[in-house]
C-alpha cells in the first residue's frame, strides 16, 4: 500500500526514477576529468597518457571501458530475471550491486582492483538502466509518458554536469582524495534511488500479469490527481484495470511461448520488428559519438584542441551545463513534435558538428581550436534535444507487456555494448589517427 496519492505521488515517482538516471548520469562523466589529474595519474601510471606521462592508452581505454561491459552484463541479468523479480527489486538490487562497485573504486590502489569494481558497478546500472524506465513509464498517464522520460534524462544530464564540476572542485585537492571522493559520492545517489524505489509502488501492469490485481487497482487509484475525491472502484480506475488486464490477456492468447523467443519471432505483432527498433535507436544513440565526448570531454580539449589541463577541466564543466540545458528541450517537444522528427534533427545536427569538428583538429589553429570547442557545445545540442531521451522510450512504448522486460533489456543491451565499442577505441583512436576520429562518427 502507498502512503502517497495523486500528483505528489507522481512527482515521487519523477524524482526517483531520476535519481537513478542523475546516478547513471555521474557515472558516466566523473572518470573524464580523473584520467589526467595529477593523484590519479600518480597512482595508476600505467594508464598516464598525459604529456609527461607514458601510460598506455589502450590500457586507458579498457578501464574507462570495461564498466560498459558490467553494464551489458546487467542489462542481460535483466533480461533473464528481470520479469520474475519484478522492477522494484530489480532497481534495488541494482543500487546495492552499483554501491559494492563503487566503493571497490573508490578504495583502489591497482588496475585490477579498479577494473574489477567497475564491472561490479556497471553490472548495477545495467541492471538500473534496463528497469527504470519501464517501471516509470508504466507508473505514467500516457499521454505524460514521453514528458515524464524526458525529465528523467534532464536529470540523467544533470548528474554527468555535476561530475564534471566536482571533479574540477576536486582537482585542487593534492591528495589522493582528488579521485576517491569523486568516484564514492556515486553511493549517495544509489542510496537515495534504493530507499526511493522502497516506499514507492510496484508497476501495475505487472502486478496484474502476476495475479496480484488488487494491489494493482489501489495502485491505478493512488495514481489519479483526484484520488482523494474517488474510491478504488470508480470508472476511470475500473477502466485503467481492465484495459490493463485486456491487453495482458490479448498478448498471452497471441503467444504460446515464453516471451524469451516471442523477442525473436515476427507473428502478428510484429514482436521482433518491435525488438529491434528498441536495439536500433539504443544503437544510433552511441554511434553518433555521445560518449566520445561525455567520457573524454577533458581529454579531447587537452589532445585535440590543446588546451591546458585547468582549462580543460573549466570548459569540460561548462559544456555539462550547456548539456544540461538541451536536455530539457524534449520536456516541451518530445510529446508535440513527436519521437521521429525530433531524431532527424538530432543526427543531421551532430554529424555536422562531428565534420566541421574533424577539419578544426587537422588545421590545429587558435582560431580553428575555439570553433572545434563550439562544435562540441552545439554537438551536445542536438543530442540533448533529439537523441537523449527517445530511444530509451521506444521499448517502453512500442513494446507490447509480452515482451516488455526482454525488449528493453535487450535494448539496454544494445546501448552499453555499442558505449563499450565507442568508450574502448577513442583514446588509442586519438593518439593514432587524430583529427580522422570525427570523421568517422560524422
Amino acid at each position: 500500500m502507498t502512503f502517497l496519492m495523486g500528483r505528489l505521488l507522481t512527482y515521487a515517482i519523477t524524482a526517483t526514477a531520476g535519481s537513478g538516471f542523475l546516478l547513471f548520469g555521474y557515472d558516466q562523466g566523473v572518470m573524464s576529468s580523473l584520467l589526467s589529474g595529477d593523484a590519479f595519474v600518480a597512482r595508476f601510471p600505467e594508464i598516464d597518457t598525459t604529456k609527461a606521462g607514458h601510460g598506455s592508452s589502450s590500457l586507458q581505454g579498457t578501464v574507462v571501458a570495461i564498466y560498459e561491459i558490467g553494464c551489458f552484463l546487467g542489462a542481460i541479468i535483466s533480461l533473464i530475471a528481470g520479469e520474475r523479480l519484478g522492477r522494484r527489486r530489480c532497481i534495488m538490487s541494482g543500487c546495492v550491486i552499483l554501491s559494492i562497485g563503487a566503493a571497490l573504486q573508490c578504495s583502489a590502489y591497482s588496475i585490477p582492483h579498479m577494473l574489477v569494481g567497475r564491472i561490479i558497478a556497471g553490472i548495477g546500472n545495467g541492471l538500473n538502466t534496463s528497469t527504470i524506465p519501464v517501471w516509470h513509464s508504466e507508473l505514467s498517464k500516457a499521454a505524460s509518458r514521453g514528458k515524464g522520460l524526458a525529465i528523467e534524462l534532464a536529470i540523467n544530464i544533470f548528474g554527468v554536469m555535476l561530475s564534471y564540476w566536482v571533479d574540477y572542485g576536486f582537482s585542487f585537492v593534492k591528495s589522493e582524495a582528488q579521485f576517491r571522493f569523486p568516484i564514492a559520492l556515486q553511493i549517495l545517489f544509489a542510496v537515495l534511488t534504493f530507499f526511493g524505489v522502497l516506499f514507492l509502488p510496484e508497476s501495475p501492469r505487472w502486478l496484474i500479469k502476476h495475479g496480484n490485481e488488487s494491489k494493482a487497482r489501489h495502485i491505478i487509484w493512488a495514481l489519479q490527481h483526484n484520488a482523494r475525491e474517488i474510491d478504488e472502484y470508480d470508472p476511470v480506475v475500473n477502466l485503467d484495470v481492465t484495459e490493463i488486464s485486456r491487453a495482458i490477456a490479448e498478448e498471452q492468447e497471441a503467444s504460446s511461448e515464453s516471451s524469451f523467443k516471442l523477442i525473436f519471432q515476427n507473428g502478428k505483432q510484429r514482436f521482433l520488428y518491435r525488438t529491434l527498433l528498441g536495439m536500433g535507436g539504443q544503437m544510433m544513440q552511441q554511434i553518433s559519438g555521445i560518449n566520445l565526448i561525455t567520457y573524454y570531454a577533458t581529454v579531447i580539449f587537452e589532445k585535440s584542441v590543446g588546451m591546458s589541463h585547468n582549462t580543460a577541466l573549466l570548459l569540460a564543466g561548462f559544456n555539462g551545463i550547456a548539456y544540461f540545458f538541451s536536455s530539457m528541450v524534449p520536456i516541451w517537444t518530445i510529446d508535440r513534435l513527436g519521437r521521429r522528427k525530433l531524431m532527424l534533427f538530432a543526427v543531421a545536427g551532430q554529424g555536422a558538428c562531428m565534420a566541421i569538428l574533424a577539419g578544426t583538429v587537422w588545421d590545429g589553429g587558435h582560431a580553428a581550436g575555439l570553433v572545434a570547442t563550439v562544435m562540441l557545445f552545439i554537438f551536445n545540442f542536438f543530442f540533448g534535444t533529439g537523441l537523449l531521451a527517445i530511444p530509451w522510450l521506444l521499448p517502453a512504448e512500442y513494446a507490447p507487456l509480452a515482451i516488455r522486460t526482454r525488449a528493453a533489456s535487450l535494448a539496454t543491451a544494445t546501448n552499453w555494448i555499442c558505449t563499450f565499442l565507442v568508450v574502448e577505441i577513442t583514446p588509442v583512436s586519438i593518439d593514432n589517427i587524430g583529427y580522422r576520429t570525427y570523421i568517422y562518427f560524422a
